[in-house]
């Protein structure tokens, strides 16, 4: 296996991305101008063509630069550009990839090179190339392997067939700060974690030496194209039979250099014009206070709020990796918080239990607009504003973002050019409270019309498929990395300005169930569990319900605050109630939902608020009344909802 012997220090800087020190020299590459650069110390360059295609396509080389350089010179010669960034001996781990994050940005904003990459995995360089093309699917237009080593086991590590190299083993485990067992049990080689990159269908062609005995092909680009072709990603094999072969058949002669230049040109050109993730965003005030935690304080709390699309695996697992392995020296805790079907409002009473028990938070990523769908404007902005204030009460020097995600009725109001309520409000909180914002449904949006992506592929119902999730990903991404300041300056408790709205739910709370008063037919079940075969959802299963399901069954609350709610799941038999605050005239609540038929929803409802800040009772009894599609009287309570004001 080839070395360089080039010198590098390698820097961890605090942001994501830092200035770039140009060097004031050209040479010449094969016959064309290259300029050399400086990234974090890195020895870097990027060849120019004679004249550059427009949208200025780029080829990038993970390693071994000058190792046949046909298709390179090819490339230069049809007008791409080729750049290389020296990390080598740091086999693709991730403070290596954060330099070529940094060489990516220098070339894309500095030098308006095109959004998507053509990448080159000439042998080790396939850890390189497909660590970075994992965590960035978006930024690449296909990929070239040539012999790549596409899990470390097989190559350095000599585990299967292969002889593998002792030094470069030991390195390996040194920049990845890995023992032995943590090296064999890591499950993040080219070949793993694939569904991202085949999501946004990377082309990918190896060339392989079919009795290669120092990069298995068995070991390395076989199990790669299998886990490739079973996501969806398309990829062809070479194998190379003609000419010399060295090195115990890894290396070969490349016999069609015309064949694979035309494979990287045609998949990277014309440049597609492509919506930027940053139109996305708003900064706002940045996050001051979370990147001193991590930069100097070392420690952080990070927390996510939401329903469904944060519950579920995808942007938030990516999120948490990227700061984990941007902040490598700090300890990171975080708390996932998303509950399936949840909004703003139940938010505004959860936020105490689910996240501000656990202790401080640095960072709150607060998500509800899909499914504050069917919530009343006013309740929205009482929540949300509830939630984003309760949350500084109880840490003034919390950051908070705001998101926004998708839903079908959000486009159609963009289609009509209406904004959504749920968006409305978004914004409104993002603007008062000076939040940072992404505005993910308008991006979604966008994106469709500009041929990006598609409902019907990338989305399922209202939740991102892997390409969606992808696309959460890099534009909550682009946001923490707009927000990072040079010099962070001492934490500061956040401004806090005057309130929207009077009756918001600043210091909502779940209420113990045994504090109701119970008459005939009310009973507590202390580990509730469906047996009608409806779903259900974490958090409102196996655990204490307040329940009756006879008509004429009653009990009082005695609360102290100036609002007050149930949360309950209703089911196929959810029937309707009535309720009354201080003997005022009773309302009904028709308990029984859209989704009832098949699930068990966790729904909160509001039954009294803008009360004085003072003792009240709630009175509920079940109603004979009930839904049409309901196939019974049934109310089971949660929990019991109170805001002290």
């Amino acid at each position: 296996m080839m070395k360089f012997k080039y010198l590098f220090i390698l820097a961890i800087s605090f942001g994501a991305f830092l200035p770039v020190k140009a060097q004031d020299k050209a040479n010449l590459w094969k016959g064309f101008e290259k300029v050399t650069v400086s990234i974090d110390g890195h020895n870097a360059y990027y060849v120019k063509p004679k004249q550059a295609l427009p949208g200025n396509p780029w080829v990038w080389r993970a390693s071994f630069p000058d190792w046949h350089t046909e298709i390179d010179s090819i490339l230069l010669t049809k007008g791409f550009y080729v750049a290389f960034v020296n990390v080598d001996n740091q086999y693709g781990n991730p403070q290596a990839l954060q330099v070529w994050d940094k060489f990516y940005a220098y070339l894309t904003e500095k030098q308006s090179f095109a959004h998507r990459v053509a990448l080159e995995a000439v042998s080790r360089g396939g850890l390189y190339v497909y660590g970075w093309a994992k965590r960035n699917p978006d930024k690449v237009s296909c990929i070239y392997g040539e012999t790549p080593v596409c899990d470390f086991k097989s190559w350095p590590g000599g585990k299967g067939k292969g002889p593998g190299d002792a030094n470069s083993w030991k390195e390996l485990k040194e920049v990845y700060h890995f023992t032995e067992e943590q090296a064999l049990a890591y499950k993040d080689n080219p070949i793993d974690n694939l569904d991202g990159l085949a999501s946004f269908r990377v082309p990918v062609l190896h060339t392989i030496g079919l009795n290669d005995k120092l990069v298995p092909p068995d070991e390395n680009t076989y199990p790669f194209a299998k886990n490739y072709l079973a996501l969806g990603g398309p990829v062809s094999i070479q194998p190379i039979t003609q000419g010399p072969v060295e090195l115990q058949g890894h290396h070969v002669k490349i016999d069609r250099p015309e064949y694979y230049a035309d494979f990287i040109y045609s998949n990277s050109y014309p440049v597609k014009n492509e919506l930027r993730y940053s139109n996305y965003v708003t900064t706002a005030s940045k996050l001051n206070n979370f990147y001193y935690a991590v930069t100097v304080k070392k420690k952080a709390t990070v927390s996510f709020l939401g329903g469904s699309i944060t519950f579920n695996p995808g942007w938030r697992d990516k999120i948490c990796r990227y700061l984990k392995e941007t902040y490598p020296e700090t300890d990171f805790h975080f708390i996932a918080a998303g509950i399936p079907s949840l909004g703003s409002l139940p938010h505004a009473f959860r936020v105490q239990r689910d996240i501000l028990d656990s202790g401080k938070t640095d960072l709150l990523f607060l998500e509800a607009a899909v499914n504050d769908r069917g919530t009343d404007s006013t309740t929205q902005v009482r929540a949300l504003e509830g939630t984003v204030r309760h949350a500084r009460n109880a840490n003034p020097y919390t950051d908070v973002i705001l998101m926004a995600f998708v839903d079908p009725q959000k486009m159609e109001n963009y289609a009509k050019g209406k904004l959504s309520p749920e968006l409305f409000n978004h914004e409104l909180i993002a603007r008062h409270y000076n939040l940072p914002y992404v505005n993910l449904a308008l991006e979604v949006n966008d994106k469709i019309k500009n041929k990006e992506l598609t409902w019907a592929d990338d989305f399922k119902d209202i939740h991102p498929a892997y390409y969606g999730q992808e696309l959460y990903f890099a534009t909550i991404r682009t946001l923490l990395q707009e927000c990072v300041e040079d010099k962070y300056k001492v934490p500061f408790k956040i401004p806090v300005p005057q309130v929207i709205d009077k009756a918001r739910y600043e210091n909502g709370s779940y209420y113990d169930l045994a504090n109701a008063k119970l008459g005939k037919d009310w009973q507590i079940t202390p580990d509730w569990d469906p047996k009608d075969g409806l779903s259900t959802r974490p958090g409102f299963v196996h655990v204490p319900v307040l329940n009756a399901d006879e008509p004429g069954a009653e009990l009082t609350l005695p609360f102290k605050g100036n609002a007050v709610g149930i949360a309950v799941v209703a089911g196929g038999d959810a029937g309707t109630i009535s309720y009354a605050i201080d003997n005022g005239p009773y309302k009904d609540k028709d308990l029984f939902t859209e989704f009832s038929s098949w699930l068990h929803l966790p729904i909160y409802h509001i039954l009294g608020d803008n009360l004085s800040n003072g003792s009240h009772v709630l009175k509920i009894k079940i109603s004979d009344k009930k839904n049409g599609s309901s196939k019974g009287h049934a109310c089971r309570i949660v929990h019991f909802l109170v805001n002290n004001k």
